[in-house]
This record gives C-alpha cells, structure tokens and sequence, in this order.
C-alpha cells in the first residue's frame, strides 16, 4: 500500500476500533445497577467489572510497543481486535461476577494492543504539522460509540437483559478485522528489542498490586496493617522498576522519555487530570440511576450531550490551540473541567434535566479540548526512533490514571455511605455529591502542573507549520 492510500484510510481503521472500545464501554457503565440486580451484588462492587477491563489495560500495553515493533504493526493491530471480539462474547455468556470480571481482563489484554498500536501509526504515518488534524479525525468518529453507547445500553437492558450488551461488538469487530487486513501499514521496528521480563514482572506486578489496594480498600476487606503492608509492598515492586529501568540496555517503559518537556508535562499532568476524569462515567450512571430514580434509558440519555459536545469541540480544537497555544489551553482549560466536575455535587431529584443537560455539555466541551490538547503535545518533540516508546507509555499512564479514578470516586463514595444501605437514596446521593467534590479538587490541583510549559511548545503541532518554516518569535 502507497503512502497516500495508508494516509487516506488509516484513520477509519484505527476509527472503527477506537469506536468498539469506547462503545463497550459506556454500554457497560450503564449495565451496572441491572448487572447487580442481576448477580444479586451490590452496585458499587461491581466497580470491579469495570476495574478489571482498565487494569489489565494498564498491566498489557506496556508490551504493545514491543509486540508492534517485533511482529508488526498489522498482524498485533489485528489479533488484539480478534481477542476483543472473542471476549466480549465470553462476557455476554457469564454467569457469575468472577466470570464475567475473567472475561473482561481478556478484554483489556485485547484493547491493550489496539488502542497504543492505532496511534503508534498515526504518529508514524503522518508528519507533526498534520498530527493533530488525523488525531481529530480518528477521535470524531470514535465519539460515536459514547454517543450512542449509553442509549443503546439502556435500551439493551430496558426490553432484553445485561448479556446482551456484550453481542454488539461481533460486528463491529469483524468490519474492523477486515478494514485492518486491507488498509493497515505494517510497521516494524528499526532495531527489534529484546522484552525485558524483569521489567514487566515489576511494573506489572506493582501497579496489579496497587489498583487492586485501592478497589478492596473501599469496601474494608482489609485492615489497616494488611493494607499498609501491601501498599509498601507495591510501592517498594514499583521503586525497583525504577532502579531496574535505569540500568537495563532495553527497558520496558525508558523513564528517560520523561526528561523531554512536553512530554513529561502531557503524561504526568495528564495523569491527575485523567484520574479526576475517570470516576465519572462509573459515578453517572449511580447518580442518575439510583440517587434520581431515573430508568437505565434514561439515564443512557443523559450521557449523550456530553459525547456531542465532545464531537463538536474537536471540530474547533485546532483553531482554539492555534490562537490560544498548549499552555494557556490546558491551564484554564483544567480549572473549567474541575468547576464542571463539582457542578454535579449540586443534582439531586428536584435539578431541572435541562440543568443535568447543560452541565453535561459543558463537560463534554472541555474534556474533548483537554484530551485533544494533552494527546497531541506528548509527541510534539518526540522524535520517530522513539515514537513507539513515548506511545506505550503515554496509553499506560492514561489507562493507569483513568483505572484510579474510578477507584478514588468508588472509594470515596463508599467512605461517606459507611455503613448505609446503598438502597437509601438520600445517603448515596450525598455520597456521590462528596465524591464529584474530591474528583474536581484532583483536577484543579492538576491544572498547575501545566505552567510548566513554554508559550511557544507544540507550535509545530498546533499551528500546521511545514518543515523550514520559521517560528514567529
């Protein structure tokens, strides 16, 4: 395949698969009141359906890179669609939450190699001034799938039942199968490295351990002393990753990425962003569904304004980067996203929809603008050789900090309920009220992070410059 052909398909390839991943996943976050109706669970312990999917991200994408440069970028693109597909017909037929959480760490594993591999050859594929435009194009259609996700969950669970939910990736992921095996680069690495084994049982192990923490600890499984052993424990498997990363020729993840400016601040600062951000789509649903008595398809519904508001920002975001820059985008554009983030500390049975709408647009707004902003300047001055490297660590840092989210909003909810039945409506709101004020304070802290940066980085990315154009200043 000519470079043109690659330029003019690739971006729905890598579309359509961004579309199954997203859709599954806010179709699932829907799903939960009626899952654990279902498996005769608790809502909030089923966090771990959804935790499990984003962990087994976090823990697998660190090989994405290696796996991309050793087999291919093609042949990894499209085994990891064809996991995915196979998962999430295994979730449809469990029986049981241990089954159904199995399925989803295969689904994870699956949506590992798909998510890091698709933007490893975007960035490869096209040049930096045309970086951002293909980046948008590939998120528009992707939006779809939250778009319609949560409707078409709530409509799943209203006329049929939760298993359901799980069958509409089969298509999906055969269409995606097919446009891979005709339209997808093959990319390799220049010099294939060796897997650092000791690396990923390290890093794994460590952050594996760490997630898990945070989930049990919410419920009180565990007693002080347990935790803070296993919290040392973790801590100490992930400082020896550190040391080990320092010294091995060929390291998992090669921390020295971190000393390129705009890279350091996208992942890092990104990550309190991310973690503020990644409570939400589990915390929604319990709000809408059990703290306002909403059905499923409702609440589906009021997940939708925030997917277009999403859609509409990327068609804007280049402009607003352009006349405004990274810095000063993603400063105030944090600040707004925490204030919108604590807006829904004030819904409760008695807010007007068109208020929930409202905040929900204006949530959507920012976090496209945020998520268009940071994914971009990552790889502002990151070179080719290194491209791979910086793409696995940008998507596990993300998928990381999106998987304690969730767990922070869980844990805090679960903390202000205490010993409360989760079935008292009054006390679960107030719950989830104190839980969307700690994840907007997360995210307003984050916005400092982002000073960091100089007026004129991303330039290149952000204002389309040609090779052998002149800076203005």
């Amino acid at each position: 395949m000519n470079a043109d052909a690659a330029k003019r398909y690739l971006p729905w390839v890598v579309a359509t698969t961004l579309f199954m991943e997203q859709l599954d996943s806010t179709v699932v976050n829907t799903a939960i009141p009626a899952m654990a109706a279902s498996l005769q669970v608790t809502p909030l312990s089923l966090k771990a359906v959804v935790t499990s999917y984003i962990l087994s991200l976090a823990v697998s994408i660190p090989i994405s890179g290696w796996m991309a440069d050793r087999f291919g970028t093609r042949r990894v693109f499209m085994t990891a669609i064809a996991i995915f597909t196979i998962a999430s017909v295994l979730c449809g037929l469990s029986v049981n939450s241990p089954m159904l959480v199995a399925a989803r760490l295969m689904q994870g594993f699956g949506a590992a190699m798909m998510m890091p591999v698709g933007r490893l050859t975007i960035v490869r594929t096209y040049p930096k001034h045309e970086l951002l435009v293909a980046m948008n194009f590939v998120i528009i259609p992707a939006l779809i799938g939250p778009l319609l996700g949560p409707t078409i969950g709530g409509l799943i669970v209203h006329w049929l039942t939760w298993r359901d939910i799980f069958f509409i990736n089969v298509p999906v992921g055969l269409v995606a199968i097919f446009l891979a095996h005709r339209y997808m680069p093959d990319y390799h690495g220049d010099a294939p490295r060796p897997l650092d084994f000791i690396g990923l049982v390290l890093f794994g192990t460590g952050i594996a351990l760490l997630s898990w923490l945070l989930e049990v600890f919410g419920e009180h499984k565990l007693d002080v002393t347990s935790a803070s052993v296993l919290l040392f424990i973790a801590c100490a498997l992930l400082a020896a990753y550190v040391w080990h990363a320092r010294e091995a020729p060929f390291p998992l993840l090669r921390l020295e990425l971190f000393r390129i400016r705009t890279f350091r601040v996208s992942v890092l600062g990104g990550f309190v962003t991310r973690i503020g951000v990644g409570g939400l789509p589990f915390l929604l649903p319990l709000l809408y569904q059990l703290g306002l008595g909403l059905p499923a398809w409702q609440s589906g519904l009021l997940m939708m304004p925030s997917a277009a508001a999403a859609m509409g920002m990327k068609m804007i975001s280049v402009r607003v980067l352009g006349r405004f820059g990274y810095r000063q985008v993603l400063t105030v554009n944090t600040l707004l996203i925490g204030l919108t983030i604590s807006m829904f500390a004030f819904v409760h049975q008695g807010t007007p929809l068109y208020v929930i709408v409202a905040i929900s647009l204006c949530m959507g707004f920012f976090n496209s603008l945020q998520f268009s902003s940071m994914n971009s300047i990552a790889y502002a001055d990151v070179d080719s050789s290194n491209s791979s490297m910086a793409s696995t660590m940008a998507s596990s840092m993300q998928q990381l900090s999106m998987s304690f989210g969730l767990a922070a909003g869980s844990l805090v909810t679960g903390w202000f309920l205490g010993d409360l039945p989760q079935s008292n409506r009054a006390a679960l709101t107030s719950a989830l009220h104190h839980a969307f004020i700690t994840l907007a304070v997360l995210t307003v802290l984050s916005s400092f992070t982002f000073w960091s940066l100089r007026k004129t980085d991303g330039e290149a990315i952000s204002q389309a410059k040609r090779p052998g154009e002149e800076s203005a200043d």
